[in-house]
């Protein structure tokens, strides 16, 4: 690469020796999410990667994909890059998952105004970070210099993964019965859903710094930067563990459209997943952007995750077993509820 300089495609905003720097600075983070299958290193046109599939007797490919939406616009204001990149791989993540896949391989994507080698090293470092929790290997990416498309300061960031599950091990919500238990994976704040609203409510594009980062009683000493900036949880080994031994009979992840959307997605037609409300454990944060933006319960419930990011339905005698793998596993699991019949498939009361 010491010979790849073009003065003229750098006059036009696109430096090319930025992209390399980037590469070598993300190096070692990228080795520290190697599971042992990556036949290939970055830098070649695809990322190469050897599966094990012993056990498997008919391994089912489940791939997801999404991006970080305007999450990115805290990060911008709060100059802090080194965390966003554990959203991009949680939103992928914490998808596959609720098939039951565990995630094999992880690819990032990139696009900025200007290529900040250090800044792209940190967003990178997030994404590694990420792939560590959830045991996938990062085996390939890619950075897109976009001058004129963007402000150099900004950027926007997509992932994407591919993870197995056999095929008779598969979720698919067929076992659900009434009677079966729903129980809350709490979430580590607003995650990556709703932050148009967000920014909306507290007037984010024009708020200064200062008052991004100053701390607050009412949110138990972080800023309102720290926690909006609260990266996604990655549920997939808690989950993965709760597979071995418990017969899971759906997973939802709690995203854009919160309960009213994504509890539905895992429950089949006649039956309906009731909610307790008094049992819900919710944020202070989704108090503070109902209170600023006077907005109705049931839009915040039709928004956010309100503090569960993943919900999971169980029989009624693998409750105390499926909790406690679950809390062995570090999460502080509950029960929010119990399935029903319903041609709704959700209602919170």
């Amino acid at each position: 690469m010491e010979k790849s300089f073009s003065e003229s495609y750098k006059s036009a905003g696109v430096d090319i020796t930025a992209g390399y720097k980037s590469v070598e600075l993300m190096k070692n983070d990228i080795k520290r999410t190697a599971t042992g299958g990556e036949v290939s290193g970055i830098g070649g046109f695809g990322g190469l990667f050897m599966p094990d599939l012993s056990g498997y007797k008919q391994p089912v490919l489940v791939s997801g994909t999404d991006g970080v939406g305007t999450k990115l616009k805290l990060a911008f204001l709060m100059d802090k890059h080194d965390t966003i990149g554990i959203d991009c791989v949680a939103m992928c993540v914490n998808d596959i998952i609720c098939c039951g896949a565990k995630p094999l391989v992880f690819l990032d994507y990139i696009a900025c105004g200007r290529n900040i080698p250090e800044k792209i090293a940190a967003i990178v470092k997030g994404v590694c970070d990420g792939c560590v929790m959830a045991g996938a290997s990062l085996i390939g990416g890619e950075t897109a210099e976009h001058p004129g498309m963007m402000p150099e300061d900004e950027y926007d960031l997509a992932g994407y993964c591919t993870g197995v599950v056999d095929r008779d091990k598969i979720i698919d919500n067929t076992t659900m019965r009434e009677g079966d238990i729903v129980i809350a994976l709490p979430s580590s704040g607003v995650h990556s859903n709703g932050f148009s609203l967000v920014r909306k409510v507290f007037g984010i594009d024009n708020i200064s710094y200062d008052e991004l980062s100053a701390k607050r009683n009412d949110l138990g000493g972080k800023s309102l930067g720290e926690a909006l900036l609260e990266p996604t949880k990655i549920y997939v080994k808690p989950v993965l563990a709760l597979l071995d031994e418990v017969n899971v009979k759906g997973i939802s992840h709690i995203t854009g459209g919160g309960f009213y959307e994504n509890i539905p997605r895992s429950v089949p037609d006649g039956l309906c997943a009731e909610i307790d409300r008094s049992s819900l454990k919710i944020p202070a944060i989704f108090g503070l952007i109902q209170k600023a933006g006077d907005i109705p319960e049931r839009d915040m419930f039709n928004t956010y995750n309100m503090g569960v990011g993943m919900s999971i339905t169980v029989a009624p005698e693998d409750e105390k077993k499926a909790l406690e793998i679950l809390r062995n596993h570090g999460e502080n699991a509950y029960v929010i509820g119990k399935i029903v019949r319903g041609e709704d498939k959700i209602v919170i009361k």
